[in-house]
């Protein structure tokens, strides 16, 4: 089969040839129709987050090395299963949730293998989508998409998820006041169709690019604003009547951190998902005398994520805009991610 790996970091991606693997035990192999490219694979791909002040987490450092086989964003079909697999579908058209714990630990054993310290994730760990084939460790990994075209199905695992698992955490807030978005990429357009599916309030999106600021209106913010402007604290504290109350930081960047800060009203519920990276100097007073929430949240659970896909089957959730492009174009694909060229999401296919 082929795959195209990340041999050396920050290098183009190479085309290998190895064996279709066998599935052994619970082991289910997946044929590939689409697989996604996100910010996180970026990361991947130079070997590092950016920690601030200079400072920066080293994939190396965690036990992540070359060779990797990166995408977590997978949607296939069922081609075999190992002996204690139990009965799955040959042919079944599933989406793999790729976020794969240890099994063992506690957060594993409470349904939140997303933030497994021994993490096994697919794309990450363990080879993910940019190949013929992916090996999946169980079959209760595997969500039923039918009805549902594969390339807009497979953001559903990373910026659908991720997305919902955010939202969520901001409780009742969504359906009283608007959600503020900050980053209008596949993610914050995600967002977006999310909070209508769950018939929210709506949202307001900040972003410094006006052709994501366009796809927000065209996805059906209620209002956008130029996050780079010199007054965008004050712009959204204007458009929220008094400050953000629900903010969903889906960058993760110093600018973006801080605008989420200046513009939270009191009693402000901040959620981060974002991984761009930097740092922040924050007095401490300001959280408690606000007072602030301001919370992290990484990917989703497997409950999370079929839970979601029951959403976009029951209410039709509109898919995010989709480029299909051939899996040989992957490091075309990468340099435009990296550029900023990209609306919505880039899938790669067979």
């Amino acid at each position: 089969m082929h795959c195209y790996c990340v041999m050396h970091h920050g290098q183009p991606l190479e085309r290998v040839e190895k064996e279709v693997p066998q599935p052994v035990g619970t082991e289910v192999l997946v044929r590939v129709k689409a697989a996604g490219l996100c910010h996180t694979d970026l990361h991947l791909w130079e070997g590092y987050y950016d920690l601030g002040g200079g400072k920066r987490l080293n994939l190396a450092d965690r036990g992540i090395k070359p060779p990797m086989v990166l995408s977590h964003e997978i949607c296939g079909e069922v081609v075999s299963s190992g002996a204690a697999a139990g009965s799955v579908k040959v042919g079944m058209r599933c989406l793999v949730h790729p976020w794969i714990g240890c099994g063992e630990c506690a957060a594993c054993q409470r349904g939140e293998e997303n933030i497994c310290t021994s993490s096994r994730a697919l794309g990450i760990s363990r080879p993910g989508g940019f190949a013929d084939y992916v090996v999946v460790p169980h079959p209760r990994y595997l969500i039923d998409i039918e009805g549902l075209d594969d390339a807009e199905a497979a953001p559903l695992a990373c910026a659908g998820v991720t997305t919902y698992s955010a939202i969520k955490k901001l409780g009742d807030r969504i359906h009283r006041e608007p959600v503020l978005i900050i980053g209008a990429g596949g993610l914050g357009l995600m967002a977006i169709e999310v909070l209508k599916a769950l018939g929210a309030k709506g949202a307001i999106v900040a972003d410094i690019d006006p052709a994501k600021r366009e796809a927000a209106i065209a996805a059906g913010a209620l209002a956008v604003i130029d996050a780079k402007a010199v007054d965008a604290a004050q712009q959204i504290i204007d458009a929220t009547e008094g400050g953000a109350g629900a903010t969903l930081d889906l960058v993760g960047a110093t600018p973006t951190v801080s605008l989420s800060i200046q513009s939270a009203r009191r009693g402000g519920h901040i959620v981060i998902c974002g991984l761009m990276g930097g740092d922040i100097t924050l007095s401490l007073p300001i959280i408690p005398m606000r007072p602030l929430c301001i919370e992290g949240s990484y990917v989703g659970t497997l409950s999370e994520l079929r839970e979601l896909v029951e959403l976009v089957k029951r209410t039709g959730l509109k898919p995010i805009p989709v480029v299909r492009r051939p899996m040989a174009e992957v490091n075309s694909a990468i340099d435009d991610l990296h550029h900023g060229k990209v609306i919505g999401r880039t899938i790669l296919v067979p």
